[in-house]
């Protein structure tokens, strides 16, 4: 479903009517981008004639030996310009993150649209134990982020119609649901297109500053894990002790029209199952493939040669390219055996239609690409952070603290930009290079943007599905406006950033591995 087509509910009163007021007068991202591409040009502008420098934190001046002075550089400069213009196509294609994400979907596309992904998780919850019911549909709905508009689309709605069939209000349902699907957005047991998307852009921030920088898909694994296992307990805790005495049983005589139209619970078909054993075997095939690549003859995911800490370096870098064939074949093969794949050239189209999906997303890109490029060439992102770290090392904040304050400020900014990808392209080429001048890690930092851009999505109407769970609820309560459902949707926001603060402090309190191979701290360079 495209943003068009989702229908607008009531107005909002008071601060939630304030919120949409401000956020709806902002442009739109990508007009968003341009202006801040044109502020950045008269700012590089401004520190270049008034001859801002810092020196610089890792490089040093061979000449007299010390550090080197990294001055800001006008963007109206004739290097500047000719960079932009000439360099153009480059700067587009070479951004991290539109490889990683379109690589990826070209897989997922393909298992959303074959019904993989909806009949895995109808499967997943609809046979659930009453009394297990509101943390399955919960974690299914966590787990249901590697579904993309699916987990929306499909297993919100079915949380209703499901926990209606159990004798249970359907918008507990429906809050349970989009609490797991939005209030725990990056909360997962595996990577999926997410942390392809957000590293793409982490890399390119520290690239921007420190020069070549690869990052590690699986740098956040433990870390989204844990955000699962915490999270889980927190919306089960909210929605039976809260939301549902709040709400009560379900009247009938408020529902709307659609409520006897909506969308029978019914058994999987056999052809469906089928498809699900056959997606199973496709995906253990996938990972049989990897292992073998792993383990195999000639280790060919294995630098025999690297030094033991960067020796998993190519498998890493593989798992993009591994989760595009997961999904592609598990899709593949669920398609096959459940008939919603003919031959070939319906794969094909499938492929064709995901690429479709992402073209406001290359749009999109083609702007932050710019607009992360030419913060790289002013100078100012590197200036801002060392001069930032500084100012952050004098106060004696600890580690913990600093974390915890980013995650309220990312939070903050989500009720007024909903687009994670563009808030964490708009925030990491400097809060990136400025945490790395501190010892804090980019893997460490994307966590962290993580949590706060995770807890207030299901509280804020400027997020584009909003109104589309608003005319869910609707159908069961005809009088269900908005600010009813922000509501109902508060105490699991309050509960999940609380949680996220806990587990963000926690982590780096106890210094605990965010996942293979990354980690909370890292070498300062001397001097700083």
């Amino acid at each position: 479903m495209t943003e068009a087509e989702i229908p607008a509910g009531p107005p909002a009163k008071g601060i939630l009517a304030m919120v949409e007021r401000v956020g709806n007068r902002l442009p739109d991202p990508v007009f968003l981008f341009l202006w801040l591409i044109a502020g950045l040009i008269v700012t590089s502008l401004i520190a270049s004639w008034a001859g801002w420098s810092v020196p610089h934190p890792t490089q040093i001046d061979e000449g007299t030996g010390a550090a080197s002075i990294v001055a800001a550089s006008s963007l109206l400069s004739a290097d500047n310009i000719r960079r932009l213009w000439v360099e153009m196509p480059a700067t587009f294609t070479h951004f991290h993150p539109l490889g990683y994400v379109l690589v990826v979907m070209l897989g997922a596309g393909v298992a959303e649209r074959t019904g993989l992904f909806g009949t895995a998780m109808r499967a997943a919850v609809r046979n659930a134990p009453v009394f297990l019911l509101t943390p399955i549909v919960s974690l299914v709905g966590m787990l249901g982020n590697l579904a993309a508009d699916a987990a929306y689309v499909v297993l919100i709605p079915l949380a209703g119609i499901i926990f209606h069939a159990a004798g249970r209000n359907p918008i507990v349902g429906i809050a349970a649901c989009f609490a797991g699907v939005a209030g725990g957005f990056s909360a997962n047991l595996l990577p999926g297109q997410l942390d392809a998307l957000l590293f793409g852009i982490t890399e390119a921030a520290v690239e921007t500053a420190f020069g070549d920088y690869t990052a590690n898909i699986l740098g956040n694994w433990y870390f989204i894990i844990a955000m699962t296992a915490v999270f889980l307990p927190v919306i089960w805790l909210v929605t039976d002790r809260i939301i549902e005495p709040r709400l009560g049983p379900w009247d009938s005589s408020r529902a709307g029209s659609a409520a006897a139209n909506e969308q029978e619970d019914r058994p999987l078909l056999a052809q469906e199952h089928k498809g699900l054993r056959h997606a199973a075997l496709g995906a253990l095939g996938v990972v049989a493939l990897w292992l073998i690549f792993l383990f195999g003859p000639g280790t060919p995911l294995i630098d025999e040669g690297a030094a033991p800490e960067a020796r998993l370096t190519p498998f890493y870098q593989s798992l993009v390219a591994g989760f595009f064939l997961l999904f592609l074949i598990s899709g593949w093969a669920y398609g096959k055996a459940a008939g919603s794949i003919t031959d070939h050239r319906s794969l094909v189209k499938m492929m064709s239609d995901a690429m479709a999906d992402m073209a406001y997303y290359l749009v999109l890109a083609f702007v932050a690409a710019h607009f992360v490029a030419m913060f790289g060439w002013s100078n100012l992102g590197l200036i801002m952070a060392v001069e930032g770290a500084d100012m952050l090392r004098a106060s004696g904040l600890p580690a913990w603290a600093l974390l915890v304050l980013i995650v309220l400020f990312s939070a903050l900014l989500n009720l007024l930009i909903g687009s994670a990808s563009a808030k964490w392209a708009l925030l990491a080429p400097v809060m990136v290079p400025m945490l790395m001048l501190l010892g804090i890690t980019p893997e460490m930092a994307t966590a962290t943007y993580r949590v706060g851009d995770s807890a207030t999505n299901i509280i804020t109407p400027l997020m584009v599905y909003f109104p589309l769970i608003l005319i869910f609820c609707q159908r069961w309560q005809q009088d269900f406006g908005l600010g009813s459902l922000a509501a109902t949707m508060l105490p699991y926001s309050v509960g999940l950033l609380v949680a996220g603060l806990v587990l963000v402090g926690g982590w780096v309190l106890l210094d605990l591995p965010l996942g293979p191979g990354a980690q909370v701290f890292m070498p300062v360079a001397p001097g700083r």
